[in-house]
């Protein structure tokens, strides 16, 4: 058999046209892919809300009380739409005109588009100057278009001198889609900008900035594309909270990760004069960071995959969705633009063609803050990671300040709230739970027991049972049973039914959303544990999200721990620098978390903090921050491996101080930029992370970690190869 003939290498030049040919199109193919997903994913901002949620029982376990309750009401109602009361006010009592224009509105109101027909009578207060009606707004209105509306003509109807307030469930939700609006834009603009000037100040450049801000932007939009569609399809849930943080997650993420990249093109460029070249060798330099990073922001992320709270548990795959974007966006979009521009990107500070400074640099810069710095360090790495831990266990101290109870519903919103106001004045002339009760399902031969239950407890105003034999949708019910409404010899009302079940009514003496309505319902779930019931609506679900809410942060937060550390071991080759990197980041944590507290305490005087907000604080400190720790042991490993350890840490410090700074810069000014939504989580998250990121940045990886691993020298590097073989 004849031996194949090798194949004849190509000419020289016939190579070089082929290897010119791939370095145009291949990049110019991959900025067409993202351009096209990026023009189809543009036009879903402002149309997130057509497949997201705000209600907060679609976010409850299956398994909780509240959940079953509100799956239950639409079959008692038959309807699915969200109560709104109307308050109606004055400062005098009110005359029997006026009590008739208020009748008068109030039968008016389903000509309100959007608004029911099962319109309560008008009922006025003890006292006579207060009237309140119930009005239902149908589930499939603009909310808060529908409650703006029939405040306006309920306005307009009633004489001069009385003070109109759309408040309960349909007020409160109103203010939560109000409070959201701003996503698309005002959130989305305030963020883009802050990113730019810090870009246009870091690198005093003009088309750079830009080149990194598309592709942060071409991230978020095919990101949003996606996860548009798996919301459409049911398979994810969104919500306003989980947008707002997809947006500001995938803009900070991916300018940290070009921040990265460009920084190793701007060094490459220094030694090589090939654009191809020099691409090719950032691009290998940044990839293991880069991914190490985005790997472990989903590995945390994703860890939310374990909690009961659904709006915890679908944000994990919905962020790590943006996170593989940004990633991808950042080793793809960007070099391939970077190639296409070169050393023109950088104008008019190109960097020079110097091979001959670098070797004299011995790829270290000996001048500037950063080497000033890792001098400091090689002085004194004792006494500054000493000190550096003192100074954080004191701002930690502040941690036993936090009110992470849970907080009002009527304070979910910062700013002014009708709904809120209106809630005031209920309280004032009708018992404090009007509009809001507490439901109770029962079996129907239990409807009594349940009932003097419900009686005998001082937080309970009066008890009342679903019932479409009544003109109100409802019957009293008292120790002698159920109660009929009318002149002498009406027919008592029978219950409505549902699978042998009725659906009791319990108007609380205290607003629905007071810690003393919320010890009501937990006494009322304990006293009926005989009767079988099932017990929710208001407080029940605020009471049913707050437990979720503390079992999640209990469970989630040593796992993203475990799976954190297992991550760094792998990209480290080591057990101790992890462990040790682990435990800076959770004292930069848990830091943040303490100023926090004494900020929303004594600055700001919030009314306490959602449970979840240490959860979500954790994930975006822990999962970002070690980032920037990432960064740099990467970096110094690299460098330790050529040079010793503790000359490989003070190289690293000084080479990759000033992009991780600016990386730093970025992430805290987009995490900031969530406080423009007036939501309290989203507020006080915005300040936890913005806080904690600045700490890693210029306090824990500049500081704490390069003196810490000074210090110890090359055994921060055991049990690997780099312990047994290498040098201090």
């Amino acid at each position: 058999m004849s031996r194949r003939e090798p194949t004849p290498t190509p000419p020289m030049r016939e190579r070089s046209r082929r290897h010119s040919w791939v370095r145009v199109f291949l990049p110019v193919a991959l900025i067409l892919v993202w351009l096209v997903g990026a023009s189809l994913g543009g036009p879903l901002f402002g149309k997130v809300d057509e497949v997201s949620s705000n209600e907060q029982t679609t976010y409850l376990p299956e398994s909780a009380d509240a959940t079953q309750v509100q799956k239950l009401l639409g079959e008692f109602n038959d309807s699915d739409s969200i109560p709104a009361i109307a308050v109606f006010t004055s400062d005098e009592k009110l005359t029997a005109a006026e009590l008739d224009a208020i009748s008068g509105a109030v039968s008016d109101a389903p000509k309100v588009e959007g608004v029911g027909e099962d319109v309560s009578p008008a009922l006025p207060s003890d006292d006579g100057r207060a009237v309140q009606a119930f009005i239902p707004i149908d589930s499939d209105a603009e909310l808060a278009d529908a409650t703006s509306a029939l405040g306006e003509e309920l306005r307009a109807a009633v004489p001069d001198g009385i003070t109109v307030y759309i408040t309960g469930p349909a007020g409160f939700s109103a203010d939560l889609v109000a409070g959201f609006a701003g996503i698309d834009g005002l959130l989305l603009g305030v963020a883009l900008l802050a990113v730019l000037v810090i870009l246009v100040l870091v690198y005093r450049s003009f088309l750079l900035p830009l080149v990194v801000l598309s592709t942060s932007l071409f991230a978020l939009c095919v990101a949003l594309l996606v996860v548009w569609w798996l919301a459409k399809f049911e398979i994810l849930l969104l919500s306003g909270q989980t947008q707002g943080i997809l947006f500001i997650l995938v803009i900070g993420a991916a300018t940290d990760y070009a921040l990265l990249l460009v920084a190793r093109f701007r060094e490459e460029l220094r030694v090589s004069q090939d654009k191809g070249t020099a691409i090719m060798a950032a691009w290998k330099g940044s990839v293991e960071p880069i991914v190490a990073s985005g790997g472990t922001v989903i590995a945390g992320l994703l860890c939310l995959l374990l909690s009961d709270l659904k709006s915890n548990s679908t944000l994990g795959p919905v962020a790590a969705i943006g996170i593989v974007f940004a990633m991808l966006s950042a080793l793809t979009l960007l070099p391939s633009l970077l190639l296409l521009f070169g050393r023109a990107v950088f104008w008019p500070r190109r960097p020079r063609f110097e091979p001959e400074v670098v070797a004299a640099e011995h790829g270290m810069r000996t001048t500037g803050l950063w080497a000033r710095l890792a001098g400091f360090i090689k002085r004194r790495p004792r006494v500054i990671w000493i000190v550096t831990t003192l100074v954080l266990l004191a701002g930690a101290a502040g941690v036993t300040q936090l009110d992470v109870d849970g907080v009002p519903q009527s304070d979910l919103v910062l700013g002014a709230s009708e709904a809120r106001d209106g809630q005031v004045a209920l309280g004032e002339h009708f018992p404090g739970g009007s509009g809001s009760p507490v439901y109770v399902v029962v079996a129907e031969d239990q409807l009594q027991d349940a009932a003097d239950i419900l009686l005998a407890n001082d937080g309970v105003d009066a008890v009342s049972v679903t019932s479409a034999d009544s003109p109100s949708g409802s019957a009293p019910v008292t120790a002698d049973g159920i109660t009929a409404v009318g002149p002498p010899g009406t027919p008592v009302p029978e219950p409505t039914t549902v699978k042998g079940d009725v659906l009791l009514q319990g108007t609380l003496t205290d607003a629905a959303d007071s810690e003393a309505a919320a010890s009501t319902v937990r006494e009322l779930r304990g006293e009926l544990d005989g009767v079988d019931a099932l017990v929710g609506g208001v407080t029940a679900t605020s009471i049913d999200t707050n437990d979720a809410s503390i079992h999640d942060r209990n469970l989630i937060i040593p796992v993203i721990l475990v799976v954190i550390m297992f991550i760094l071991m792998l990209l480290l080759r080591s057990v101790l620098a992890p462990v040790l990197l682990i435990l800076t980041t959770v004292l930069s944590f848990g830091t943040a978390m303490g100023v926090s507290a004494l900020v929303f305490n004594g600055i700001f005087a919030f009314p306490g903090a959602d449970p979840a907000v240490p959860l979500f604080g954790f994930v975006f400190l822990v999962a970002l921050g070690i980032d920037y720790n990432i960064f740099l042991m990467t970096r110094v490993r690299e460098e330790s491996k050529a040079h010793g350890t503790r000359e490989g840490i003070l190289r690293g410090l000084s080479i990759t101080g000033g992009v991780i700074t600016s990386a730093g810069l970025v992430l805290a000014a987009t995490f900031a930029a969530l406080s423009v939504i007036p939501i309290l989580f989203l507020v006080q998250l915005a300040f936890i992370v913005a806080f904690g990121v600045l700490l890693d940045t210029f306090v824990v990886r500049s500081l704490l970690v390069p003196a810490l691993t000074y210090d110890i020298g090359k055994a921060i590097w055991w049990p690997s190869k780099l312990w047994r073989r290498g040098k201090d």
